[in-house]
């Protein structure tokens, strides 16, 4: 296995582990997990809940040190834009009863030295 390979499955396995302890931390907070890891034409959608009648779409981000920045500074604009396309597209797929919607970023990061720590933005605005 080359380094690129290494790297990638590193990468790959921090992205689902972040992925996992934010569905358990959504859940904590009471939120239903109706889906994750859905993908539409454009864009992956990391989790999809509920929070009361509120759908909330949420862009998980995981890095093993804030060395280089906060998870949540690597959404971007175009980013959101992709979610919000596919949450649109999820929608009308699964027809859920709902009031309002809107899009949440959890930046986890799992440091060896202070541990996980989770951040929570909701309603992210375009």
């Amino acid at each position: 296995m080359n380094q690129t390979t290494k790297s990638t499955s590193t990468n790959q396995e921090l992205g689902k582990r972040g992925e996992q302890l934010a569905a358990e931390y959504l859940e904590a907070l009471g939120y239903s997990i109706l889906d994750r890891n859905w993908r539409g034409s454009r864009c992956e959608l990391d989790i999809v809940a509920r929070d009361g009648l509120c759908l909330v779409f949420c862009e998980v981000k995981t890095r093993s040190s804030s060395s280089r920045g906060y998870p949540i500074e690597a959404v971007t604009r175009s980013k959101l834009e992709n979610i919000r396309s596919a949450a649109l597209t999820w929608l009308a797929n699964h027809r859920v009863r709902h009031v309002g919607m809107r899009i949440d970023v959890v930046g986890i990061v799992l440091d060896s030295f202070d541990g996980i720590q989770i951040t929570h933005v909701k309603g992210v605005e375009l």
